[in-house]
C-alpha cells in the first residue's frame, strides 16, 4: 500500500536526549562524509548534532512505545510503528516515509526461512526502524557500517537495508540451487528415493516463501516508481526503479527454481512409479506361473474316491512332473503372448 497524504511533523521533544532511550539495539551518527559512528545504548544520545541517526529498537520492549510518543516523527508514522499490521506497506508524506517491510528472521548463527516484519520511519535526519524478532537485513547493514561502509543520507541507508533483504534471500535461493543440484545428480544416477520428495518439498516451500514476500516488496517500489516524488528532499528520494528491478530479477529466479523443484518432483515421482510398475509386474509374472502347479496340488489333494496315481509306486514324482510341466508351459505361453520378455 502507498499512500501520500500531508500530515506535518511534530516539534523534537528536548526529553528525548535527556536519558537513556529505552529499547534501543543499536545506534548509528551519519556523518555529512558517509561515515557511520556507532552511538553507545546505554547513555543518552545528542539529537542536536549536526549529523543524522539511525536508531534501531526492540518493539518487544514495552517502554519503547511511550518513549516514541515523544519521537520526532509524524503521528501516523509513530502509530504505524507500534501497530501488529503484518503486511507489507509504503507510505509518503511531504517531510517523511514509512512503512513495513518483510525480513527474514535470524537466529545466531544464519537464517531462518521464517519471515519477519521491519517497521520504519524516516524524516531527512532521523531513520526510526523497529522489529519484534532479529532480522537479517538491518543486522547486515549494521555490520556494513561497522565495517566502514558510507551512507550519504538516511534514504540510501534504507536502500541498503532492502539491498540486504534482497542479498539474504539470494543467499538462500543459492542454497536452494545447490540441493537441487545434488538431488538432480542423484535422480539421473538412479537413486532416486522416497526421502527425496521430502527434501524437494522443503525446498518448494522455501521457494514459495521467498516469492510471497519479494511479490510484496516488488508491488510497493513498482507503485512508488509510477508516483511522484518530486516534492520529496533528496534525502528522502528512495531509488524505486533500481530496488524494484533488483526485486524482479531475484524474484524471476525464484520462481524459477520452485518451477525446477515441481519437475524434480514429478521426474522422481514417475520414476518411483515406474520401479513399482515393474515389481508389480515380476509379482504377477511369479503369480500366474504359481498357478498351474496350485491347481495341480488343489486336484491332487482333495479327499475323494477315484484320484489318479493313488496305488502308482511313482505316484509322487509324476505329480511333481506334471506341476513342473505346468508352470513351464504358463511361462512359455507368456513368452509367446510377450508378457514376458
Amino acid at each position: 500500500m502507498l499512500t501520500e497524504p500531508d500530515t506535518a511533523e511534530p516539534a523534537v521533544t528536548p526529553s528525548l536526549a535527556a536519558s537513556v532511550i529505552p529499547g534501543l539495539v543499536w545506534a548509528f551518527r551519519l556523518h555529512h562524509d558517509g561515515s557511520a559512528e556507532p552511538l553507545p545504548v546505554d547513555g543518552p544520545i545528542e539529537f542536536s548534532h549536526d549529523g543524522r541517526l539511525w536508531l534501531h529498537f526492540n518493539l518487544g520492549d514495552t517502554r519503547v512505545r511511550s518513549w516514541l510518543a515523544d519521537a520526532n516523527v509524524p503521528p501516523l508514522a509513530r502509530q504505524l510503528l507500534l501497530s501488529k499490521d503484518n503486511f507489507q506497506q509504503l507510505h509518503v508524506l511531504d517531510d517523511c516515509v514509512y512503512g513495513v517491510f518483510s525480513d527474514l528472521v535470524r537466529d545466531i548463527e544464519t537464517a531462518t526461512e521464517d519471515t519477519g516484519f521491519l517497521r520504519f520511519a524516516m524524516t531527512e535526519r532521523l531513520l526510526i526502524s523497529g522489529r519484534h524478532q532479529a532480522l537479517c537485513a538491518t543486522d547486515a547493514a549494521r555490520r556494513v557500517l561497522e565495517g566502514g561502509y558510507r551512507v550519504k543520507h538516511v534514504a540510501e541507508l534504507l536502500e541498503k537495508i532492502v539491498d540486504e533483504v534482497a542479498d539474504t534471500m539470494d543467499r538462500m535461493a543459492d542454497k536452494v540451487g545447490t540441493e537441487l543440484d545434488e538431488v538432480e545428480e542423484k535422480i539421473l544416477a538412479g537413486e532416486a528415493q522416497s526421502d527425496m520428495r521430502a527434501s524437494l518439498g522443503r525446498q518448494r516451500r522455501t521457494c514459495l516463501r521467498l516469492h510471497r514476500q519479494l511479490l510484496g516488496l516488488r508491488v510497493l517500489f513498482h507503485r512508488l516508481e509510477q508516483r511522484n516524488v518530486d516534492h520529496l528532499s533528496p534525502a528522502l528520494r528512495l531509488h524505486a526503479a533500481r530496488l524494484a528491478q533488483r526485486l524482479d530479477g531475484l524474484d524471476h529466479d525464484i520462481v524459477e527454481l520452485r518451477e525446477r523443484s515441481r519437475l524434480l518432483e514429478e521426474e522422481i515421482r514417475f520414476k518411483m512409479e515406474e520401479e513399482s510398475n515393474r515389481h508389480l509386474h515380476t509379482l504377477s509374472i511369479v503369480t500366474t506361473m504359481l498357478l498351474p502347479p496350485t491347481l495341480v496340488t488343489s486336484i491332487f489333494g482333495m479327499n475323494t474316491k477315484g484320484l489318479p496315481l493313488t496305488d502308482v509306486e511313482t505316484g509322487f514324482l509324476i505329480a511333481a512332473g506334471l506341476m513342473i510341466a505346468s508352470s513351464g508351459l504358463a511361462y512359455w505361453v507368456m513368452r509367446r503372448s510377450g508378457i514376458v520378455r
